[in-house]
């Protein structure tokens, strides 16, 4: 899924989005986060919010999407990149989908839920009508240690990484 060296704004909007998964991981929602890139500025940013809002829909992805459609006044976000510190879910990867983002940056697989691959490749359908360019596993490994070190604290004895 990589091509070559990632760039100096791709290892940032990486960050950014493992800012936001930080930020709620303090909140204490899974550690998720997500920025839209467009032009070199940042125009959405979110981590989860399912438990603050009592919403299992509430992915950092969804929200980050839905508030750079809102700050740009549009409804595609085809010249855009979406950074995200896990693989999609189907729920995410079928908003990617409809809002045409442009590229999809991720950091850790998941191997339990990720549609960009790991369970399935649906990004990359041949029979859907956009289909974004697609990296993952930047920065992985501290987008993995996050998760897991979140889930590690909240069942010290199940052994359980996500």
């Amino acid at each position: 899924m990589r091509r070559g060296a990632p760039s100096v704004g791709d290892i940032a909007g990486m960050e950014a989005a493992l800012c936001q998964a930080r930020a709620g991981a303090v909140l204490e929602e899974v550690p998720g986060g997500a920025v839209v890139v467009r032009d070199g500025e940042l125009v959405g940013q979110a981590h989860n919010e399912m438990v603050h809002r009592r919403d299992p829909t509430a992915h950092a992805e969804l929200l980050a999407i839905q508030r750079a459609l809102e700050r740009i006044e549009s409804d595609r976000l085809p010249d855009a990149t979406l950074y995200v510190t896990l693989e999609p879910c189907a729920q995410c990867v079928g908003a990617i989908i409809l809002a045409k983002v442009g590229r999809v940056i991720f950091g850790a697989y998941d191997r339990r839920c990720g549609m960009a691959g790991s369970v399935h490749d649906i990004l990359r359908h041949p029979q859907l009508n956009h289909r974004p360019e697609v990296v993952g596993g930047m920065l992985a490994d501290e987008c993995g240690t996050l998760l897991k070190g979140f889930f590690r604290a909240r069942r010290p004895n199940s052994g359980a990484a996500s």
